[in-house]
């Protein structure tokens, strides 16, 4: 007690230099606190979004993840509402799911012969309900800006479709699908033919459902069937979507589940190339794997199943994830390394201008390990200090910017969203912060310490 009664008055007696020092301590806390914050919320962000379209798993045949892009069709799963019952019955899976729901890939070639232009799509059928389902889950309570609506396919007809910005532009719907910007193509193709081929008619033909009105834009959508032959459908595209990245935007295209199934496997019995298992929470991943090993061992034995998590089918979440870890622990270390430096140039200042008062000490029977444990005392103070006011105003600045109002665009987002840090909550990076700062404030005033430590008495005490 009497120690740290000592270290209190000692930092109190040199106000300016322990402002300064707890300065540099309090704005090092508030970088470190803030980033990790900002750099916690795109990770949460990225998750919540990859989860929002494609589920935290997906039960697929065990080659397609490696081999399906090439011919999904190849890997479908059949008997898939029979898979689906069973995982949404089982006792351990049914109360940690939230969205059980399938999903067929699908690629071909998308025309717009009206117009003479043509290109290849990759998308997929779904079932719009559980599309909807999916979009609403928000275990990390972001804002309800952020929160998607329902899927631009509810309560379109069974031949509605929605395309990519980039393909709209391509197929030259942009302008009656109202997509911004709309470029105007210079020289039309040559020889452009003002309606589909005989060919792809007549196989568009075929199909008995009726149309939508005909002032919705149309396409048709060429794809090899499960047997390698191919089959046409002719779709009404009720909406075009911007994905935020380009690559997407130029070859999506979304159906309904029974559209896509009727184009890949005709009047064979229809599969899917996915089953989207959604989770109340993502700390249960683990549980929900060891039971679904269980199950592709017991109950699906036979069946060539494997479960993707969305990290494994989105690889630039680990990427983008990791590059924010890597830049926030170079600025950890950066603060670090500024505030040892400033404590240890604090503690040496003191140890100078102290060097009479430490021989004193000694004099009157003070061991050197009481002389470093003073010193040692008083950085610790400044650490206490300094972490208790960077996490303080860390804490007002955050909500600060939580309740400012303002907007950002993160990848692969489309549409503006509110910005937040998340500080509060936070503990475990709070208490580390903390107890970071207390380590480097100790470790740097142990060396000026130790220096004092070893000062010889009578020439500490004719120091002038």
């Amino acid at each position: 007690m009497n120690t740290l009664a000592l270290a209190l008055r000692n930092v109190h007696r040199n106000r300016r230099r322990s402002l300064t020092t707890l300065l540099a301590m309090i704005v090092g806390a508030c970088a470190v606190l803030l980033f990790s914050g900002y750099s916690r919320n795109i990770h949460l962000g990225l998750q919540t979004g990859f989860v929002r379209s494609s589920g935290h798993l997906q039960i697929q045949h065990r080659d397609y993840f490696v081999f399906g892009a090439g011919n999904p069709a190849a890997y479908g799963l059949d008997e898939a509402p029979e898979l689906m019952r069973i995982l949404e019955t089982d006792a351990v899976l049914a109360p940690l799911l939230t969205v059980v729901t399938p999903v067929l890939q699908i690629g071909g070639i998308a025309g717009h012969f009206a117009a003479g232009v043509s290109r290849t799509v990759i998308g997929a059928g779904v079932d719009v309900a559980g599309q909807n389902r999916l979009r609403m889950w928000n275990d990390y309570g972001f804002p309800e800006d952020a929160t998607p609506t329902h899927s631009p396919l509810t309560g379109s007809p069974e031949d509605a479709a929605v395309i990519g910005a980039g393909v709209a532009r391509v197929l030259q719907l942009c302008q009656v699908l109202q997509v911004k910007p709309c470029p105007v193509v210079s020289e039309p193709p040559v020889g452009e033919p003002t309606a589909a081929p005989a060919d792809i008619l007549a196989l568009s033909a075929q199909e008995t459902r009726p149309l939508a009105p005909a002032a919705t834009p149309q396409i048709e959508l060429l794809a090899a069937n499960a047997h390698g032959v191919p089959n046409v459908a002719t779709l009404q595209v009720v909406k075009a979507e911007t994905l935020g990245v380009k690559e997407y935007d130029d070859m999506a295209i979304t159906l309904h589940l029974a559209q896509a199934q009727r184009l890949v496997y005709g009047r064979s019995p229809p599969k899917v190339t996915a089953i989207v298992l959604q989770l109340k929470h993502t700390a249960d991943m683990p549980l929900v794997r060891i039971r679904l090993e269980t199950l592709f061992a017991t109950t699906f034995k036979g069946r060539p199943l494997a479960a993707q998590d969305f990290a494994t089918l989105h690889p630039q979440y680990g990427q983008i994830t990791g590059m924010f870890s890597a830049i926030l622990g170079f600025i950890a270390a950066l603060i670090g390394g500024i505030v040892l430096f400033t404590v240890s140039n604090t503690m040496s200042m003191a140890v100078v201008e102290r060097t009479v008062e430490i021989g004193t000490l000694r004099a009157m029977g003070l061991r050197r390990q009481g002389i470093r444990r003073l010193f040692v005392c008083e950085g610790l103070v400044l650490g206490v200090a300094g972490a208790v006011l960077g996490v303080g105003l860390a804490l007002g600045l955050a909500w600060a910017v939580n309740h400012s109002g303002l907007t950002w665009l993160p990848p692969g987002n489309s549409e503006p969203v509110p910005l937040t840090v998340r500080v509060w909550g936070e503990t475990l990076t709070l208490v580390w912060t903390a107890l970071g700062l207390l380590v480097v404030s100790a470790v740097s005033a142990w060396w000026p310490a130790r220096r004092a430590a070893q000062l010889d008495i009578v020439e500490a005490l004719r120091h002038v």
